[in-house]
């Protein structure tokens, strides 16, 4: 399917856009954590902007993929972004020689279930448009989601506050794509009626509240902390929006328990990725905290 290969360029898009962000975040001083001025430093940063070109690029591919496929089965396969941005860190760093080391059982273990899983639970019969009344119950359900998730966070420091923000910024970024799939369908009937529509403001806003709670989770801790939740939580609240918004279906019954199995299987290969020692170093070093202190850096 089409949605599949759009997806996949998303999540290499995302996983790139992640390693490059959390190589300048990493570099902004703790004090100017989830405030406005953290963003300020950020722009003044070539790294962090060619992360931003790669945001942009994995939207476009996104929307692509949300125009020709489900929710429920697009956003599943972002969990790629896990191995694929651990990869990258261990690329960009410069670490070749440490490619051997990478946990490829556990990398193959999450991506033959996340291939079985999708191929078991067979997503289908969705809707093009949610109403009205389904977003207003969504997205009030999602701020106090968001509000619970932020106020723990603020409370925590280190490597919890960025598992608490990076699960806070899946919610923003599964939140968007559903409203994102929804922009689309309305660009379909027209183009009026996607600019007088609010789907597409309302993504504009999501995608950018998402972006700042990311910013601040990888400023917070490791990609090692962050990734994990951001890549699952991402996936699975998307299916909750599939689900309950779009009329998505899954294979039910006696199904259940292959897919119950391989969402363990997920978890259990995502969490022996991050806890992988070559995970741990790969952060550390992608931190930054020897070098050039101009590295990436635009100069006035």
């Amino acid at each position: 399917m089409i949605c599949v290969l759009f997806a996949l360029l998303t999540a290499v898009s995302n996983a790139t856009a992640s390693v490059l962000q959390r190589k300048a975040a990493a570099r902004v001083p703790p004090s100017r954590s989830m405030h406005v001025s953290l963003l300020g430093d950020l722009v003044r940063r070539r790294i962090w902007l060619a992360g931003i070109a790669m945001v942009a690029a994995a939207a476009l591919f996104q929307a692509a993929a949300l125009a020709t496929g489900p929710i429920a089965l697009v956003q599943p396969i972002f969990i790629i972004e896990l191995p694929a941005t651990l990869l990258l860190a261990v690329i960009v760093n410069r670490d070749l020689g440490k490619l051997p080391r990478l946990p490829w059982r556990a990398i193959a273990v999450t991506t033959i279930a996340l291939g079985g899983g999708l191929a078991i639970a067979n997503p289908g019969g969705a809707i093009d448009r949610a109403q009205d009344s389904s977003w207003m119950i969504a997205l009030v359900v999602t701020a106090a989601f968001e509000a619970i998730l932020i106020g723990m966070a603020v409370g925590v420091r280190g490597e919890p506050r960025a598992a608490l923000l990076g699960l806070a910024a899946a919610c923003g970024y599964a939140l968007t794509a559903a409203l994102m799939k929804n922009a689309m369908a309305d660009l379909n009937v027209s183009v009026t009626a996607f600019f007088t529509s609010w789907h597409v403001y309302a993504t504009a806003v999501a995608g950018v509240g998402a972006l700042f709670l990311l910013q601040n989770a990888l400023q917070a801790g490791s990609l090692v902390a962050s990734q994990p939740m951001l890549t699952v939580g991402d996936a699975l609240i998307s299916i909750g929006y599939g689900v309950t918004l779009y009329s998505e279906q899954l294979r039910a019954g006696w199904w259940l328990v292959p897919q119950i199995a391989a969402l363990a299987l997920i978890i259990y290969g995502c969490v022996q990725v991050s806890k992988s020692p070559l995970a741990a170093e790969t952060a550390q070093g992608t931190s930054g905290g020897s070098g050039d202190p101009h590295d990436g850096k635009v100069m006035a």
